[in-house]
């Protein structure tokens, strides 16, 4: 069985600018939008009660985003905060003046026209575009990278966008998706994949995504938690993992969480950035083949990367079995505390946790880390069963691809 590889972080550290972009007072804007929204509703906060005596830990709470918008997946907060923050910015407006009522107005969409938005995604981040366009009366352009299931993409044709699956792997299908935008009449690209020239519209897709970090805050203190002694977060580009690592090193400047961040061992650039230890950026290429789609990414955002090597403690990288264990124990939880439908990329950092709390092999990472009894562990299931075939292979049938 191949090995959870993991690094500790010895990088050099930066002036921290990009912090910024995860400031208490911008997520809170894009929460007060996503509350706007007539489907909202905040998604449950499962509290692992039996799952923590059993691996040893105090306190573990998993974040549920199978329940968001009706779209079994976080990334639509990213994609709808971005689509307003831009519609805000070409009509002169502050995103805080363009709540859902107003956004999907006859008079908005008189005044702001028709813009075409292309993005690249392995299907949730398409998904949440296409519905958020579907819904502000937008076009929506998506592409897809080979492999892409038949079901994720007749998800994203569900709500109205142009979309398509490419011999591509999902950096190309990047560079594809900006391309067209540029050549196209009011075309815009929404990803949150940032480089050099393009960073406005990835920072505002994390601001988004700091409204399921702050939800979760809240909801730890509904518990009587006060603050998670460690968060473990997914990375594919490394967006999430920057908004969540920003989100809650702003939350608790004087004592910050311990950060663990897990890739797809086949798409770990973070993690090789990590082991290199110089601080600049590694790419990976090729097929990036996984069952952890979401997380088949090997080109970091640029803006997360600075957040990440300054607070991030250990960068894993977790071959499928991993993720697959984590779906199954999480869909077979002990007596007494609740499911967690878990998707592939959902349940990758549950199965890190789990295999480096009860194999031998890790005990050097988890006692690093102080990862004990006294510990209060919060992880981020971003997805549920995207494509219930495959989820039902996984878990009731035992299957690893």
């Amino acid at each position: 069985m191949e090995p959870i590889k993991w690094a500790k972080n010895h990088m050099p550290k930066t002036s921290d600018l990009q912090l910024q972009v995860m400031a208490l007072s911008q997520v809170e804007k894009a929460r007060a939008f996503h509350e706007s929204f007539p489907q909202y509703a905040r998604t449950p906060l499962a509290k692992l009660d039996q799952m923590a005596k059993h691996l040893g830990l105090g306190e573990v709470y998993v974040k549920d985003e199978s329940y968001r918008f009706g779209l079994n997946a976080f990334k639509v907060l990213g994609g709808s905060f971005a689509m307003a923050r831009y519609i805000a910015s070409e009509t002169g407006r502050d995103v805080a003046e363009l709540p859902y009522s107003v956004l999907t107005s006859d008079k908005l969409r008189e005044e702001f026209g028709q813009a075409t938005f292309f993005t690249a995604t392995d299907g949730n981040h398409g998904r949440g575009v296409a519905w958020a366009a579907a819904r502000l009366r937008q076009k929506a352009v998506v592409h897809m990278p080979v492999g892409t299931t038949q079901t994720r993409l007749e998800n994203i044709r569900k709500e109205g966008a142009q979309v398509d699956i490419t011999d591509m792997n999902y950096d190309d299908c990047v560079r594809l998706a900006a391309r067209e935008a540029g050549e196209t009449p009011r075309g815009v690209i929404i990803q949150d994949t940032a480089w050099d020239g393009y960073e406005e519209i990835p920072a505002w897709i994390m601001q988004g995504y700091g409204t399921m970090a702050m939800e979760a805050a809240d909801q730890l203190k509904g518990y009587g938690c006060d603050r998670p002694t460690h968060v473990f977060v997914q990375a594919g580009v490394g967006s999430l993992a920057g908004a969540v690592v920003g989100y809650f090193t702003n939350l608790y400047p004087d004592n910050p969480p311990i950060f663990v961040v897990v890739e797809a061992e086949a798409a770990a650039c973070l993690y090789k950035g990590a082991v290199a230890g110089d601080g600049q950026i590694r790419m990976v290429d090729g097929s990036l083949e996984t069952i952890m789609a979401g997380l088949a990414c090997g080109e970091p955002n640029t803006i997360s990367w600075d957040i990440l090597k300054n607070h991030v403690s250990v960068f894993t990288a977790a071959p499928d079995w991993a993720a697959a264990r984590g779906m199954r124990m999480l869909s077979a939880p002990l007596k007494g505390d609740p499911q967690v439908v878990s998707g592939e990329s959902g349940a990758a950092p549950f199965g890190v946790l789990a295999s480096v709390m009860t194999m031998d092999e890790y005990k050097t990472l988890r006692d690093s880390i102080e990862l004990n009894e006294n510990s209060r562990v919060l992880l981020f299931s971003t997805e549920g069963d995207t494509d219930p075939e495959r989820y039902r292979s996984i878990v009731w049938e035992g299957k690893e691809r």
